[in-house]
């Protein structure tokens, strides 16, 4: 049921859109930003669930809590650049959205370091020297 509301929310938000946007693009561009982060927020709880979930599994793989850690950074930094990179992009203003992109890859890729590292020296140990 919660994507109906969702989808509902979008279309509701899309029409009004459309008919300010003509009279007062400022007021259109916020509306599509509040929506964004009404439907974020909304989700909220749902990620939350999703991080206890995995936190559990971890614990009971034995999984080290670094690991999993990171992991949910990056997928936020992830999705938190994705959001900013559309709302950029909504305004108008494209190459800001591709720099924000750029910085979120770059980003993930410092967080990813540690398990790189690991994984590269878990290799080494299995290969003959």
């Amino acid at each position: 049921m919660e994507i109906i509301q969702v989808v509902g929310l979008g279309l509701i938000a899309t029409f009004l859109i459309l008919v300010i946007k003509e009279q007062k693009p400022v007021f259109a561009f916020l509306l599509a930003t509040v929506t964004g982060i009404i439907i974020f927020i909304s989700l909220a709880g749902k990620i939350a669930g999703i991080v206890k979930i995995l936190e559990h599994l971890a614990v009971q793989a034995h999984v080290n809590q670094l690991f999993l850690t990171t992991i949910l950074k990056i997928i936020g930094i992830a999705y938190i650049t994705e959001f900013g990179a559309q709302v950029t992009r909504d305004a108008g203003q494209g190459s800001i959205a591709a720099k924000i992109e750029l910085s979120g890859k770059i980003l993930i890729m410092v967080m990813a370091i540690p398990i790189i590292t690991v994984i590269i020296e878990t290799v080494m140990q299995i290969l003959p020297t």
